[in-house]
């Protein structure tokens, strides 16, 4: 059944309740899968960011290499994204962001300029969004967006918050360049509330997790994927 609701392989589906099963998400049972989450856990980011923590630090090394020194960057939300900024650190760049724990990485860090949108503060992951953060995204323009998304599939990205759309809309709109991070859990994955069309990204730098059907699926897109 989920094989082919999500459209993808039973062997994806299967490597991925296992991995979800070992960071305490869900529990696996004959036929599917139990999840131990409240909604209230699935939108706190300290349990986020321990799902495929290793994967997530590859990633982020291999996102940050694509940032040049001088360019003006859009970090996104989440713990993927928080990854990104821990080796973009000490780096001669201007970062835009609407996430705390992203410029927290930098409190000490005097050669970031870091600029927050400001906006509605939302509880657990600690994002800025609502009309003051868009606002502010529409007044500006980037060189480059670095974005999280909790579901990438043959649709697009997309997300469990319809409060965060938006924003990354904005972002979208502010960057000439777009490049998304995710793990291999995220493919295959479609969340609540379509964000954006994979036309719409230029990179994608995921894990060597992912299977190969989602490369393909990428290709097809004319989305270039990045493997770290």
């Amino acid at each position: 059944m989920l094989s082919r609701n999500l459209q993808v392989s039973e062997s994806t589906i299967r490597r991925d309740l296992i991995e979800l099963e070992i960071a305490g998400a869900l529990r696996r049972v004959h036929g599917g899968a139990i999840s131990l989450q409240t909604r209230d856990e699935l939108l706190d980011f300290g349990r986020l960011s321990g799902i495929a923590h290793i994967e997530k630090v590859r990633i982020g090394r291999t996102a940050a290499s694509l940032v040049l020194d001088g360019q003006t960057v859009i970090l996104g939300s989440g713990s993927t994204v928080v990854e990104v900024a821990r080796n973009l650190f000490g780096r001669p760049i201007q970062v835009i962001t609407n996430s705390i724990p992203v410029a927290q990485i930098f409190r000490d860090c005097t050669s970031v300029e870091v600029t927050m949108t400001g906006g509605y503060l939302l509880p657990r992951i600690g994002v800025q969004l609502g009309p003051v953060a868009e606002k502010m995204l529409g007044g500006v323009s980037a060189d480059l967006l670095i974005l999280g998304t909790a579901g990438v599939s043959e649709d697009g990205l997309s997300d469990s918050n319809t409060l965060l759309v938006g924003t990354v809309h904005k972002m979208l709109e502010a960057a000439r360049r777009v490049v998304v991070v995710a793990d291999h859990t995220k493919f295959g994955r479609r969340s609540m509330v379509p964000v954006a069309p994979l036309e719409s990204v230029n990179q994608i730098v995921a894990d060597d997790g992912l299977a190969l059907e989602f490369v393909d699926m990428l290709m097809r897109h004319g989305v270039e994927c990045l493997l770290a």
